[in-house]
């Protein structure tokens, strides 16, 4: 009875250490590693570690529960199937994305992404691939500001250029004045 308790004490503790991971977590991948040898899986976690992510392998039955219990409806009604780790972290989803996509292409696909989760919503596995293929946030918030910028700076150009048509337009008069004087 006493081992009966143990184990039902640990697969509580499992369930919330599982739940903070998936709960607390800014974007959620899935991805297959079936054939991935144990080293390239930890070289697939420290290359995650640069971008503040974790891989962990989790029994997809486990995700459904905790999915359902945290009010994770989108979630809970993913079917996963087979060898399945997640990725999660917080922060830029799509840098993350990028390196799952790199290993991707190292490991000849034998990790690929499944599935995501993102702000309440399901990823597919081409969602997973577009957001790798997005620049930055960085990047795009370096674009957003060329773009507002762009309007500003567009229209003192042209206010500036009908000043300067106007003084070009004053000054060949004035020098017309001036030949017809002579």
């Amino acid at each position: 009875m006493t081992n009966e308790r143990t184990r039902r004490s640990e697969k509580i503790q499992m369930f919330d250490d599982v739940a903070k991971l998936l709960v607390g977590a800014d974007y959620i991948y899935f991805v297959t590693y079936k054939g991935l040898k144990n080293k390239e899986l930890n070289a697939f976690r420290d290359s995650l570690a640069k971008c503040e992510a974790e891989c962990h392998v989790l029994k997809n039955r486990l995700i459904r529960k905790v999915a359902e219990s945290n009010g994770m409806t989108a979630l809970a009604e993913l079917k996963l199937t087979g060898d399945t780790a997640v990725v999660v972290g917080k922060g830029d989803a799509g840098q993350v994305a990028k390196a799952i996509q790199d290993f991707m292409k190292s490991s000849k696909e034998v990790l690929a992404p499944k599935a995501g989760f993102y702000d309440g919503a399901i990823l597919s596995k081409d969602d997973v691939l577009a957001i790798a293929a997005l620049p930055s946030k960085d990047a795009l918030r370096a674009q957003l500001l060329g773009l507002l910028n762009a309007v500003p700076t567009g229209l003192v150009r042209v206010l500036n250029a009908k000043v300067t048509s106007i003084v070009n337009d004053v000054n060949a008069y004035k020098n017309t004045l001036e030949k017809e004087a002579n």
